[in-house]
């Protein structure tokens, strides 16, 4: 019996582990020698434990079938299908779900800087090993990424992308050293996104730190979480949704999803109880500052309804999605389970379904796969 029944299930993240040669298969010759080792972050030794255990594991099937049974207690390196896609298949059938989004974890720390030659060849690596790992299994949605440095560069990694399959497009939410994404130097790469129907997404991490450093310098000491990408603590969890506030509002008060009417976006693993007072904030930042900023009187909708027609986000299972669903609506909120990254928990189902309880029904199936729909531009959903 799977992990979810009963209904159709998307889930809108969900990761793959690497291993040290993942990223080196899929690069070209003049960058595969330039690459990083695979930095594990703070995840530190343990990781490089499980990284090591993983790869005599790969291809091992008695091995696989040992960890059935350990489906949603097994994290990191050791769960069913972290790093390989025939096993990710199977991890399929036993969660339950029909669709999955997926995110690499730790491969960007092989090639981000300030190098553009490394950082574009190794964003070209990544797009190809992930389409790759999804290749075979039409429930595997890969997740490309595309970095903000050089608009023209840019746009060809978007462009090669979508030609390799992958059906969404991972951009950061800071914007780096250069112009803003919102710039028009930037608009052929979201009127491509728009055109071929691909959406972008946000993601934790995609930002830097949203805290500073400092704070985590107070002679406490912290754990980290063993296995995801993350390592998210308390303090970052409450500062976690300003920099994808701050990506997300440009985005609607510079007027690009009002240029690009179909242009879809989706913000995941940020949280979503900030979405409910910050729908209201934009429409007060718009109607406060519109004799000013010509750019905000021409607006012809409300800045909320922008993001109602376009933008999408994940909550933490802990989060209370059934008020935040009364509070704005059940068009915005999407079901994910963070697999196989430990942050996502033991049973997010479980806790998810606790907050919907009393919810109508038609809100959680929009939560549960409809508004993945609509943010894929997948035909709807069907039971």
């Amino acid at each position: 019996m799977p992990y979810a029944e009963g209904r159709v299930y998307y889930d809108a993240d969900s990761h793959l582990m690497e291993l040290p040669d993942w990223l080196e298969q899929f690069a070209d010759a003049s960058t595969r020698e330039r690459l990083r080792s695979l930095n594990l972050g703070g995840a530190g030794a343990l990781a490089k434990e499980a990284v090591d255990a993983a790869a005599q594991r790969k291809g091992d099937a008695d091995a696989a079938a040992a960890l059935e049974g350990a489906l949603m207690k097994a994290k990191g390196w050791n769960a069913l299908g972290a790093f390989d896609a025939a096993e990710r298949s199977r991890a399929l059938d036993l969660l339950g779900f029909d669709r999955q989004l997926v995110f690499s974890t730790f491969a960007a720390t092989q090639y981000l800087g300030d190098d553009l030659d490394l950082l574009y060849g190794g964003t070209s690596a990544h797009n190809r090993a992930v389409a790759a790992f999804c290749e075979a299994d039409s429930r595997l949605i890969a997740v490309a990424s595309a970095p903000w440095a050089d608009p023209e560069r840019t746009l060809q990694a978007v462009d090669e992308a979508i030609d390799l399959g992958c059906g969404a497009v991972h951009v950061p939410s800071h914007p780096g050293r250069g112009i803003s994404p919102t710039h028009p130097d930037y608009e052929p790469v979201w009127a491509t996104l728009e055109e071929r129907g691909i959406p972008f997404m946000l993601h934790v991490g995609g930002g830097g730190r949203s805290l500073r450093r400092a704070f985590h310098d107070n002679g406490r000491p912290v754990s980290d979480f063993l296995g995801g990408g993350e390592n998210i603590r308390a303090k970052d969890y409450m500062a976690i949704h300003q920099t994808p506030e701050q990506f997300l509002s440009v985005m609607v008060l510079d007027g690009v999803l009002d240029k690009f009417p179909a242009l879809r976006g989706g913000c995941i693993e940020q949280g979503g109880m900030w979405v409910v007072p910050w729908l209201r904030r934009l429409d007060i930042a718009q109607s406060t500052f519109a004799k000013t900023e010509p750019t905000l009187s021409s607006l012809p909708l409300k800045a909320s309804e922008y993001v109602h027609r376009q933008l999408w986000f994940t909550p933490f299972p802990t989060e209370d999605v059934g008020w935040m669903i009364d509070q704005c609506g059940d068009d915005l909120f999407l079901f994910s389970s963070d697999y196989p990254h430990p942050e996502g928990g033991r049973d997010p189902l479980g806790k998810f379904e606790e907050s919907l309880r009393g919810t109508p029904e038609v809100a959680k199936e929009r939560f549960y796969s409809g508004n993945f729909a609509d943010m894929m531009g997948l035909a709807p959903v069907t039971a």
